[in-house]
């Protein structure tokens, strides 16, 4: 089964209409047959984005519930450490706490395809064994 990483972008669209890649990243997700993962980072930032709208904290609840998105805490201080110190590494980018998050699972589960609008990031972001990420929006 395929696994897709889930960065907060493409979240935020699919959630808000009023995202100029709204239906773009829709129409992905809806079509994406395998396992979407993310972190609690992610869905942190995600939660501050969408908060502003009514619904827009139940919202995200009920999309990760429905649609059977993992999602993996990365919070214990190991993971931290590991973290901070790839906000370190790639400061030039920079790299937030939720992307080096998104890293950090990518290599637990040995999965570079992330769905991401940060095409910045993710084309200079590499697993510790030098791999390439594979975001999969064309944009």
């Amino acid at each position: 089964m395929s696994i897709w990483l889930v960065d907060t972008g493409p979240l935020v669209a699919y959630l808000d209409s009023s995202e100029t890649e709204h239906h773009h990243v829709g129409d992905i997700i809806d079509g994406f047959t395998g396992v979407l993962a993310t972190t609690a980072a992610v869905v942190t930032e995600t939660m501050h984005f969408v908060s502003r709208a009514r619904y827009g904290a139940i919202a995200i609840s009920e999309f990760i519930s429905h649609s059977g998105m993992q999602v993996q805490g990365m919070c214990e201080p190991a993971d931290i450490r590991a973290a901070s110190e790839l906000m370190q590494r790639y400061a030039d980018t920079p790299m937030d706490f939720a992307d080096a998050t998104l890293v950090l699972l990518a290599e637990r589960l040995a999965v570079p395809d992330v769905l991401t609008l940060d095409r910045r990031g993710f084309n200079t972001y590499r697993l510790a064994d030098g791999t390439a990420f594979n975001p999969v929006i064309d944009n």
